[in-house]
């Protein structure tokens, strides 16, 4: 019920929020670890696919709040590293709503997800047979998580400074809550040619990449640069009773680079080093992100 309440809030929370909507973009990000350190552990994988409707195209200028709204869909798979399970085997899927706002260089976004955790979102099942299938080692699915269900939000607010025609650093604040409770703090600098530098930047929730929610046909290449830190509470994924705690603070460092050779034509790849997330973790990883995207 809170859910369909945050909901039904930005649909009409704002005049825009009342005109009719069309299509102006969509952004999609894969992660997975065989495309980092290749151990397949821990934040192994995940696909994000984000569609955004908004009054009129996405300019580079902030539009008013409950205006742009981003459809969200996720799924991830987080697992243990040893066969005894240093953490609980977690499937998740999730469905969201969240709008981006703001004014001049000021922007922020806001919403919130409905998420299904457990075997009976079948990840864990997809998994086995996807492995079986290429001859991969048999996933470690023991000790999961029991289904569940959640409503995760979450809050950022960014500043987006222009240090040239084609530099631009984003520091950012960002809260979350439900799933995993944690306040981080970081910023992103971009690089390049006018790739990512008009258009709307999504964040991933693993990695914290920036992928393309619109696309415009500016060619050229990009490098994103970014890092974060988070404090961290109670997490879903990292239960007492099964022998798992959070680590108080996680750290996260990232670097990527944006290609659009052609309009229409864009590849993004990234790494990202992920600090230890729980007591017992006793080394970092690194997740692979990547995107590509044809438009024609």
């Amino acid at each position: 019920m809170r859910c369909l309440l945050f909901f039904l809030m930005l649909l009409t929370a704002a005049p825009a929020a009342a005109q009719s909507r069309d299509g102006i973009g969509n952004g999609r990000l894969f992660d997975n670890d065989m495309l980092g350190d290749g151990h397949d552990r821990w934040r192994t994988g995940s696909f994000v696919f984000s569609h955004l409707r908004a009054p009129r195209p996405y300019d580079g200028t902030a539009q008013p709040f409950g205006a742009l709204l981003e459809y969200r869909f996720r799924s991830e798979i987080i697992a243990p590293y040893r066969r005894n399970g240093d953490r609980p085997y977690a499937g998740v899927l999730s469905l969201g709503l969240h709008t981006h706002f703001g004014q001049g260089d000021t922007q922020f976004s806001l919403g919130g997800d409905v998420m299904a955790i457990g075997p009976q979102t079948g990840l864990a099942d997809f998994q086995r047979g996807f492995h079986s299938t290429f001859g991969l080692r048999r996933p470690k699915t023991q000790n999961a998580l029991p289904d569940q269900f959640a409503i995760h939000t979450t809050a950022e607010a960014r500043q987006t400074i222009h240090l040239g025609d084609t530099t631009t650093l984003r520091p950012f604040i960002e809260g979350q809550t439900g799933a995993e409770d944690l306040i981080r703090a970081g910023a992103d600098l971009i690089l390049g040619s006018a790739v990512g530098q008009r258009d709307l930047l999504l964040r991933d929730v693993v990695t914290g990449q920036l992928y393309r929610g619109t696309q415009d046909d500016a060619q050229g290449i990009s490098f994103v640069l970014g890092g974060d830190v988070a404090a961290a509470g109670d997490s879903l994924y990292l239960p007492d009773s099964q022998g798992a705690a959070p680590r108080e603070t996680r750290t996260r460092a990232r670097a990527g680079v944006h290609w659009q050779p052609v309009p229409g034509l864009a590849l993004f790849y990234g790494a990202t080093y992920l600090g230890p997330e729980f007591k017992g973790q006793d080394e970092s990883q690194v997740v692979g992100s990547l995107k590509l995207n044809f438009n024609f």
